[in-house]
Formats: structure tokens, C-alpha cells, sequence
């Protein structure tokens, strides 16, 4: 059998697989191409689509450039945002991954029952903490949040926040609010282990400090409208009529260039660079073909040659067919 391996061929494979020999390189068999092993990682669920994926990135791109504007307002603090990874995990997987010494903020969303998981590292935190207590950023150290401390920071990330859900709200009408803010990942519930999340990094930079915060969106927080961040919405337009009506009329002014073509042919540059007066050329057309009137390179209609007093004209037959 020329195409198929034997049992010892696949269990010599699969043996080289078990010890981290994959793919398996200048392997040539029979004068065939060499047989590859390709991991397949089960931990990446691919419940969220690409498009999907994309629209909820250029969402929170768009709140990483309102966001500081309202910071420096409310809290007379200017973060700056930006959106660095986005990532489909299982919930279990996707939490493991959060950095060690974070904040967790557990959001519900409205007006349909979900929950998702906001994470920001310390270090930005308590900077910011620091400034609207009024201290300083001279000899500022690491310590554990207080209670007090926690209801600041739930009180600075409310704007956070906000302005996360206007920007979710304009795509699909959904908001978040935080139900509970803690320092302790134990106490974290959200969803269960196997759940398709997906975790987008954010790099959060306050003066010489840089920090991530984590957006993880468990599939279930966003089913319900989940329909919203697909592309196939955006085919579905309503169009105003004014608007249409006005877009015709300022095209409808428009100058272009019409012009008639009766025939063509196809000549070689020496035969071009031989010609004379008086020579004749055949068209590749019969004489009494209609010709074509053109706009720019486009063919619109099929014409008869004619006068019309002094001045050549073109009587308009039919509609051209356009070649695909």
C-alpha cells in the first residue's frame, strides 16, 4: 500500500510525538513528501467568531480614546489606554493567565443577566489611589487595599466603567455595572472552567508607570447579542431617503466624458509605426454593427452612427451588457 502508514510506522510517529519531536523533519518515505504531526491545542476554543472578535477590539479601541478625556475630568487623572492582545481561552485557562497581584472587578451586565471579569495590576492602582487621596508619588510602596482603599478604587473605576458600556451600548445596546470589587482571585465567580472566554489585554500607562488591565467576556455574558458584533448586521442599512435623494442630485451634476466607439482591432507597434496616409484598417466589426457609447471605460449603451446637422450623433438602441 504506497498511501497509507502501517501500525509500527504510526506507533514509531506517535512515539516521537510523546518526546517533543513534532513536526517530524526530513522524514522521507518512498520518495513522498516527509509526514508532519501538527498539535492541536483543545485549551483554544474558537466559540467567538474572527469577526466577532474583531468588532469587540475596535470597540474597546474606541473606549481606550474617550476614556482619558473623562478621567482627566472626573478624577483629574489621565490614563492612557490601548489595546495590545486579545486572546480566545476557556474560562479556567484565561483566569490562570491573569498577573498575580491584581485587582478583580466583577461586572453585570444589562439588560440581560451575565457577568464578566475587568483585572487591573496593583502598581497603577495604587498610584492612582494615592493621587486622589492627595498624596504624593514620592516613596510610594506596595501594600494590601483596605477596605476604605476598595471603595475608592470602585469609585475610580466606575468611570472606567461607564465608559466601557457607552462604547458596548452603541454596538449592542448592553451596559456593565460593578458588583464587587476585591484583591482575592479565590473569591472570583463568574463562569464555569470550560466556558469560551475571551480575554483582551489592555497596557495602562500613568506617567512613568505601566500596567495591563484584563477584559475577560465569558461566550454567555454576550450570547444574547452576540449577533451585534458580527459582520453579518452591518449588511442590514436603513437609508434615509433625503439623504439618497440628495446624494443623486449633487452626482446628477456631475461633468463626464461620453464617447463612441464604433470598433476596434488589435495591431502589432510595427504595423502602428507603418502606417500612412490613406491606409486602410479593418475593424473587427461588420459595417453595419451599432456602436458603443462609453463613460470613461464603462459601457453603457448600444448606439446607431448617425448626424444630427453639422454635428455627428449617436441614436441610442439598447442598454449595453456589461461584461463580468
Amino acid at each position: 500500500m504506497s498511501g497509507f502508514l502501517d501500525n509500527s510506522e504510526i506507533e514509531q510517529m506517535f512515539a516521537r510525538a510523546s518526546d517533543g519531536q513534532t513536526p517530524i523533519e526530513n522524514e522521507v518515505r518512498r520518495g513522498k513528501r516527509a509526514r508532519w504531526l501538527r498539535t492541536v491545542d483543545f485549551t483554544r476554543p474558537t466559540k467567538f467568531s474572527t469577526d466577532q472578535e474583531r468588532r469587540i477590539r475596535r470597540t474597546l479601541d474606541t473606549f481606550c480614546e474617550r476614556v482619558p478625556t473623562r478621567m482627566a475630568a472626573e478624577h483629574r487623572t489621565l490614563f492612557e489606554m490601548e489595546v495590545i492582545d486579545v486572546v480566545q481561552y476557556t474560562w479556567a485557562d484565561a483566569f490562570s493567565l491573569v498577573p498575580e497581584g491584581c485587582v478583580y472587578m466583577t461586572l453585570e451586565t444589562d439588560p440581560h443577566p451575565g457577568r464578566m471579569l475587568l483585572t487591573a495590576e496593583l502598581p497603577v492602582v495604587l498610584l492612582a489611589l494615592n493621587r486622589m487621596l492627595g498624596g504624593t508619588d514620592k516613596n510610594l510602596k506596595e501594600r494590601e487595599l483596605t477596605d476604605i482603599d476598595l471603595m475608592v478604587v470602585e469609585r475610580l473605576f466606575s468611570t472606567v466603567v461607564a465608559e466601557m458600556s457607552q462604547a458596548f451600548f452603541d454596538i449592542a445596546q448592553m451596559t456593565f455595572g460593578i458588583s464587587q470589587v476585591d484583591t482575592q482571585a479565590e473569591t472570583v465567580q463568574v463562569a464555569a472552567g470550560s466556558e469560551p472566554t475571551l480575554q483582551l489585554t489592555l497596557e495602562m500607562r500613568l506617567e512613568n508607570v505601566s500596567a495591563t488591565m484584563g477584559l475577560l467576556i465569558p461566550h454567555q455574558a454576550i450570547a444574547p447579542v452576540s449577533h451585534s458584533f458580527s459582520r453579518r448586521d452591518d449588511g442590514v442599512t436603513k437609508h434615509d431617503p433625503v439623504q439618497v435623494a440628495a446624494v443623486h442630485r449633487g452626482l446628477s451634476l456631475v461633468d463626464v466624458t461620453v464617447r463612441a466607439e464604433v470598433a476596434d482591432t488589435i495591431l502589432s507597434v510595427a504595423d502602428v509605426l507603418a502606417l500612412r496616409p490613406g491606409d486602410v484598417i479593418r475593424l473587427d466589426a461588420e459595417a453595419d454593427t451599432d456602436v458603443t457609447l462609453y463613460v470613461d471605460r464603462t459601457a453603457i449603451h448600444s448606439a446607431r452612427a448617425g448626424r444630427s446637422g453639422k454635428f455627428r450623433a449617436a441614436q441610442v438602441t439598447k442598454r449595453a451588457e456589461i461584461q463580468p
